[in-house]
């Protein structure tokens, strides 16, 4: 009787750590990234922050948000706001270049600071896991990207707190105020 009860006990712990392992591993922190020099990263150095995660394109009728994106990381980054941008060319084409060529371009038209990162996919078959995570079944927020320029805002805690669509400005009212309350909230 002892016997089994220990090998219930021990089961039962084995089944609780491997479940909090796998809840840990499902943060947004602890996903493989690239940066976009090739570097590989995660989102770990952004936590305790608030993150504005956008999908970002080069030709899109939304490129000129880069200009708010960029005055949002100015205007909040020393209150804790990092806004972090991942090229994506599943729509329309509009993402055509290398990293190299996105970087330089966003550099160069946009004075982007804020990390940028390798291009990726956020929907359909090869979706990354970030993007899994933000916008998948099992996120707050589900359901496929419609375009460039969505935008997630994510808590200090590294919860999913909002989803923007391509066409609400960076610099909107609506935005601005739900960076502002999560970056009240510490």
């Amino acid at each position: 009787m002892v016997s089994a009860m220990k090998t219930t006990l021990l089961l039962l712990a084995t089944i609780m750590t491997t479940t909090l392992s796998i809840h840990a591993a499902d943060s947004l922190y602890d996903i493989p990234l690239k940066d976009i020099d090739g570097k590989n990263t995660s989102l770990k150095p952004y936590q305790g922050k608030v993150m504005l995660i956008v999908n970002v394109a080069s030709k899109c009728g939304f490129t000129p948000q880069y200009t708010a994106l960029e005055a949002l990381h100015q205007k909040y980054a020393a209150q804790g706001l990092v806004v972090c941008g991942f090229p994506c060319n599943q729509f329309g084409g509009q993402e055509p270049g290398t990293d190299a060529e996105i970087k330089e371009f966003c550099t160069s038209k946009y004075s982007v600071t804020f990390p940028m990162f390798d291009k990726l996919e956020v929907n359909g078959a090869n979706r990354h896991p970030l993007y899994v995570a933000l916008a998948g079944k099992n996120s707050p927020f589900p359901g496929n990207i419609k375009w460039n320029f969505t935008k997630f805002l994510i808590g200090r805690d590294g919860k999913i707190l909002n989803r923007f669509d391509s066409k609400v400005k960076p610099d909107s009212a609506e935005v601005t105020k739900a960076i502002e309350a999560a970056l009240a909230a510490k």
